[in-house]
């Protein structure tokens, strides 16, 4: 870990509304090509409208979009698994109540131990307008909090808010979710973030998304101990 590394003992309130607190928006997951087997994290359980209780298979994930999206889904998969590369969707998944959440998801290769790709693995983010508004008043105190490292965070969050085609608040979100998984504090990954997407080489035309989703994924390791 970092020395700028959040969750630490003697951390100051700043710090803490950086990388503490658990995101309710955004969660991780593992697909594993050989078996069809998921791992959802609690958060991407809970967007699907379990508590725990479910093992998720390709099946059981594909039940879940939304009908007109089933088939963009299903062509992704397929690319996956025939390509074994980055990839970046968004879509909508049906909860176990019948509730529609519009997510974000972003997945890079997954390598075991001899360097073989396994698998995929990233994260959800649910930008449902109506999941945002009840979290309004946990970004705005967050933000204020952080104000003396707003301007890197802005930068961020204008870039992913472009990229991604989301909302500031779920671009905040994202950035203080991937702090705390990677225990490297928002202002330092934040900058590192900016760092790297603006020196992405381009000609004429941007870079493809997978070039963004790859550095996104990666930023924590490059961020100076």
């Amino acid at each position: 870990m970092t020395d700028d590394a959040a969750g630490g003992e003697g951390q100051t309130p700043i710090e803490h509304a950086d990388g503490g607190g658990e995101p309710q928006r955004v969660g991780s997951f593992k697909y594993f090509f050989a078996d069809e087997r998921w791992e959802w994290a609690p958060q991407v359980q809970r967007m699907h409208g379990y508590a725990g209780d479910v093992v998720p298979t390709t099946e059981l994930v594909l039940s879940h979009k939304h009908p007109d999206d089933y088939g963009q889904v299903a062509a992704t998969l397929d690319e996956i698994r025939r390509t074994a590369g980055a990839f970046s969707t968004r879509h909508r998944i049906v909860d176990t109540h019948g509730e529609v959440h519009h997510v974000v998801v972003v997945g890079d290769q997954m390598f075991d131990d001899t360097g073989t790709v396994i698998g995929t693995h990233g994260f959800y983010v649910d930008v449902t307008p109506s999941v945002q508004q009840r979290h309004d008043r946990i970004v705005t105190e967050a933000v204020a909090e952080i104000a003396e490292a707003r301007a890197l965070i802005e930068q961020a969050k204008g870039m992913l808010m472009v990229i991604y085609r989301i909302s500031a608040d779920s671009a905040f979100e994202l950035l203080r979710w991937r702090s705390q998984e990677t225990n490297t504090k928002l202002r330092a990954l934040a900058e590192q973030i900016v760092r790297d997407f603006l020196e992405l080489r381009y000609d004429d035309e941007l870079p493809p998304r997978s070039a963004y989703d790859r550095l996104l994924l990666t930023a924590h390791n490059r961020v100076a101990s």
